[in-house]
């Protein structure tokens, strides 16, 4: 059996990984500044662009899911992994040769379509080595890979683009996923399963029958992931475009807003260690979220300069939910179901995301970015009262890590 060490190394690869998968599907936003000034393209056909790899990972989560409860997390995590890298070479080589738009949009739609396993599997590896006591800090760590890639990619895209064209925007999200691996192939072993007598009639079991406990998250999950997705999406242009800041100094504030937020994630996983409930604190971070994107929307409708602080505040605050979602729902699951579920999981938020991008970018040129913070608002206060209570959870499927 592995050591805590090389648990905690598998954690970091699976967060790697998964952050990889960030920066494929969200980074692009981070050009959408540079599409809007040099290339020339209005603000809702940049963010429908956008868009496309968000499309390409619903069309694929649920399959990857499956594969993942079949046949384990190493070999389709490396699988994963092997073909984005090809996927995101194809994007830059596309802009370097001044391919067709519609040829970039296709390579990043596949980018999303190959990427997709990463995120299923790092919940499985969490609750597959960790303990119970402490799979709220260990999967809040792992969450941390979307902020941090999310940073990565403002630290980087918008600076590069500028200075070297798209093309050099688009290889950040390759070298990351070269570097993820790596790391994988060497440190990454698969979970050991349950035996068959101790845990067949759960893993034979469908989790959403008789329950209302995973309905209830995944959709209180998209509701809260309404505000995550506009801030990650439209911040960047917020800063650049409509408040005159340079791309590097906007990239150092929302990278600053994405470390802050990574350290909200682990501290909420830990909270719900301490506190033995994974659904109480969602409940607190909603009407958290409510609170502070709707103060968002009154600041900048002042053009106040404490705005860039309430957002920073808010992009720490609506991201903190997502590691205790991902653990309950694993935990609820099962192994034998966790790939599925946890796949469901991502389709919803992701479908969110893919959808709302151009709505909301759309929304931002009809009646400006105050009236837009305040519908993304109005999201995750309509999921305070959906939130399940702790009563609803069954035991915990899956045994003590050895």
């Amino acid at each position: 059996m592995p050591t805590e060490a090389r648990r905690w190394a598998m954690l970091a690869a699976s967060l790697l990984s998964a952050m990889a998968t960030t920066c494929v599907v969200s980074g692009v936003a981070f050009l959408i500044p540079e599409l809007h000034r040099s290339e020339g393209m209005s603000l809702t056909e940049a963010s429908t662009l956008a868009a496309a790899p968000i499309f390409g990972l619903l069309l694929s989560t649920y399959v990857w899911g499956i594969a993942l409860d079949r046949f384990g997390e190493r070999r389709i995590l490396l699988l994963s992994l092997t073909l984005t890298i090809a996927a995101m070479t194809t994007a830059c080589l596309a802009n370097m040769w001044d391919a067709p738009t519609s040829v970039l949009g296709l390579a990043l739609l596949v980018g999303g379509v190959t990427s997709a396993a990463t995120n299923g599997a790092g919940g499985r590896i969490v609750v597959g080595w960790f303990p119970p006591e402490k799979r709220g800090t260990a999967m809040g760590v792992r969450q941390t890979a979307q902020p941090l890639g999310i940073g990565v990619s403002a630290l980087t895209i918008p600076v590069l683009s500028r200075e070297f064209g798209v093309g050099a925007g688009l290889a950040v999200p390759l070298i990351v996923t070269v570097i993820a691996t790596v790391v994988v192939l060497v440190v990454v072993a698969d979970p050991p399963r349950p035996s068959s007598s101790a845990s067949g009639a759960h893993a034979a079991s469908n989790p959403y029958r008789g329950s209302q406990f995973l309905p209830r998250v995944h959709g209180v999950s998209i509701l809260l992931a309404v505000p995550q997705s506009m801030l990650w999406t439209f911040v960047p242009a917020w800063l650049i475009v409509e408040h005159n800041w340079s791309p590097l100094t906007a990239g150092v504030l929302v990278t600053v807003s994405q470390i802050l937020g990574a350290a909200g994630r682990i501290g909420a996983g830990r909270w719900s260690d301490v506190w033995g409930s994974r659904t109480k604190p969602i409940r607190l971070i909603a009407i958290g979220a409510t609170a502070s994107v709707g103060l968002l929307a009154f600041t900048d409708w002042c053009n106040s300069p404490t705005a860039a602080v309430v957002m920073v505040t808010a992009s720490v605050i609506t991201v903190a939910d997502n590691g205790l979602a991902f653990t309950a729902i694993a935990e609820f699951s099962g192994p034998g179901w966790s790939g599925r579920t946890l796949a469901v999981q991502n389709t919803g938020q992701y479908l969110w995301m893919a959808t709302s991008t151009p709505l909301f970018g759309m929304a931002i040129g009809a009646f400006g970015y105050p009236a837009a913070f305040l519908i993304a608002a109005a999201a995750p206060a309509a999921a305070i009262g959906l939130v399940p209570p702790d009563e609803e959870r069954k035991a915990l499927a899956v045994a003590p890590a050895p």
